[in-house]
């Protein structure tokens, strides 16, 4: 479990050394002279300890500038830190934190020198976040003091502190790191030691598969990044991450993740290599998946690869009047979009009842919007007289796109389309708003399957701004041409892709989910821990825990499923963790009791 954060003891670790002052080893000696601690930097290189002492400065300067520091608490802190080339400078510190190169060679001279130099109750800590502490600890003098601290970049802002543990390390020195944790003001969370430990344990498997899938070209890099900001909420997508990182970086981790896993979700892509070894590793080369104005900038220009235009250029059918066909949650958030975007809606389910129901529904959901300000009353009126509720399908003959928003059952959306093959007329569009399920199969259930695409919103379809544009291999290129100029009429972000499981978005997530389940059942970390990690260490809004139990987990598992039976991939089976709950009929808020329990309403 992470400490808690009311835990406020005072460290005994007073003096501190950093060897390696690149971006990360900078950002800790900042952490630590702004907590009280006097720093030691050591690098060797003379130009990079001047860096750092540049960066200090700089950062320091801005704090003053934006009120969160005083001109003498700055002055303070930068007295606080020393830089040196020399490593005996590291003598009378009582913690020394390694952050030089991923390399067992590099890191091992490191620590056999620190021997000589330090005093025997001194603590090493490697900010490793692929390399074997125990590994480390076992080429040390005094393995019993040597334990990972890995930080998050940029280390002074983010909270998340991983304190990795040996089977060599003390429990004291444990506690004596993270008390230092929560003196800086961070959140320190216990794990053992396995590659990548708990935030890029799960974080790089998922930026591997979207890497991966670039590569196939079954998505643009632009869509699969807007996918996952989009309909994840996730800070950045994951090739700008992976350019972030550092493409070399990434490949390190991943081969060492793979290394003790022998799972293929981390054997590095082919593409992480060829970057690599081609000089492109991301923003701090100037070029990685992306291009950039020059390198260490954040600045994306066009290349090659940059699409041409926003995709809606014209060539589309005319789309006057919308069918939506359901009457549950999603079924009613799409056709408040539709009507919001202007588009008369004729929303139909299996009887007049349920459809006034859904409308009533779209009236209290604009109701809400009038009450935030978000539109006038007149305007909400408006939206909602155009939705005509209705409880047969055969009132769909006259609109120009039939969207059905089902159960996620496929003989009942193969037999919803066989139906709308009959009542909607020629040269209507059919979609599915399916998140799983084979496109083309509802496509053949017609006479007409080059009508047929994938509109894939994401609840509440109202707020999320992702549609994913699902063609098949029978698809027509203007019903894709229509599909992409509704979606700027309604103001959804489309992303294209192909007919295959999971699309974009839950191709990436739930392989991600269900190795989060896998570390809980291999007792590595807990629930609460597993979310503070990829909350704190990776922006994400919600913890995979939090987020299966809104999601629910017969829902997951269904998709886990999916999955499973496309890719044939041993890494992509269901975890057990996961099915027993299920069984039990534990899915998540909606029962009240999924990974965790909630009170009843």
């Amino acid at each position: 479990m992470a400490a808690p954060l009311s835990h406020t003891p005072v460290s005994p670790l007073r003096t501190v050394a950093v060897v390696g002052l690149g971006t990360m080893g900078t950002g800790i000696t900042e952490a630590l002279a702004a907590a009280g601690r006097e720093v030691v930097g050591i690098d060797i290189s003379e130009g990079q300890a001047a860096k750092c002492v540049a960066a200090l400065e700089a950062s320091t300067a801005r704090a003053v500038q934006r009120g969160r520091l005083t001109e003498q608490e700055r002055t303070a802190l930068l007295a606080r830190v020393r830089v040196s080339t020399d490593l005996t400078t590291a003598a009378d510190a009582d913690l020394v934190v390694e952050v030089v190169p991923e390399s067992y060679e590099v890191k091992q001279q490191v620590f056999r020198e620190l021997d000589a130099v330090v005093r025997p109750e001194a603590i090493l800590a490697t900010g490793t976040n692929a390399l074997s502490v125990t590994r480390l600890a076992a080429e040390s003098a005094r393995p019993e003091r040597v334990l990972g601290l890995h930080f998050f970049n940029p280390a002074p802002a983010m909270k998340l502190v991983e304190v990795v543990s040996s089977v060599l390390t003390a429990p004291g020195a444990v506690t004596a790191v993270t008390d230092l944790a929560l003196d800086l003001g961070k959140e320190p969370v216990a794990v053992g030691d396995r590659p990548g430990f708990v935030a890029d344990g799960l974080l790089f498997g998922y930026l591997n598969q979207a890497a991966a899938m670039y590569e196939s070209k079954y998505a643009s890099r632009e869509d699969i990044d807007a996918a996952m900001r989009l309909g994840c909420g996730l800070p950045m997508g994951p090739l700008a991450l992976l350019d972030l990182i550092g493409i070399d970086t990434a490949r390190t981790v991943l081969e060492a993740m793979y290394a003790e896993s022998q799972d293929r979700l981390h054997a590095p892509s082919p593409i992480l290599k060829q970057l690599s070894e081609a000089g492109l590793t991301g923003r701090k080369a100037g070029r990685g998946f992306y291009t950039y104005d020059a390198p260490d900038s954040a600045t994306v220009v066009p290349d090659a690869l940059t699409p041409g235009g926003d995709g809606t250029a014209g060539g589309g059918r005319t789309v006057r009047s919308v069918g939506v066909a359901g009457s549950g949650t999603m079924a009613s958030g799409i056709a408040e979009v539709f009507a919001k975007g202007g588009y008369d809606v004729v929303l139909a389910a299996r009887s007049e009842e349920k459809a006034q129901a859904a409308k009533a529904r779209i009236g209290k959901s604009l109701a809400r919007s009038v009450d935030k300000g978000r539109m006038t009353a007149e305007a909400a009126a408006q939206t909602l007289e155009r939705i005509t509720p209705t409880g047969t399908y055969d009132d769909f003959a006259d609109v120009d796109l039939a969207l059905e928003a089902v159960a996620e059952d496929l003989e009942v959306k193969r037999q919803l389309f066989a139906t709308l093959d009959k009542v909607c007329k020629p040269g209507a569009v059919l979609a599915t708003t399916t998140s799983s399920l084979p496109v083309v199969a509802c496509a053949r259930a017609t006479s007409r399957p080059q009508d047929v695409i994938g509109m894939h919103f994401f609840n509440p379809a109202p707020a999320m701004k992702l549609v994913e544009v699902v063609r098949t291999v029978l698809t027509a290129d203007d019903v894709h041409a229509t599909v992409r100029e509704v979606c700027g009429t309604i103001r959804k972000h489309a992303v294209d892709c192909g007919d295959r499981a999971g699309f974009i978005v839950n191709a990436l997530l739930f392989p991600y989910l269900n190795n989060a389940i896998k570390m809980v059942e291999e007792h590595y970390a807990s629930l609460d821990d597993i979310d503070a990690a990829m909350k704190l260490g990776g922006g994400y809004p919600m913890g995979p825990f939090e987020l299966l139990d809104v999601v629910g987990l017969d829902v997951s598992l269904a998709i886990e499923k999916v999955l499973h039976r496309e890719f044939r991939d041993p890494g992509l089976a269901p975890a057990p963790l996961l099915e027993h709950l299920v069984a039990a009929g534990c899915l998540g808020r909606k029962t009240g009791r999924g990974f965790r329990e909630y009170a009843k309403r």
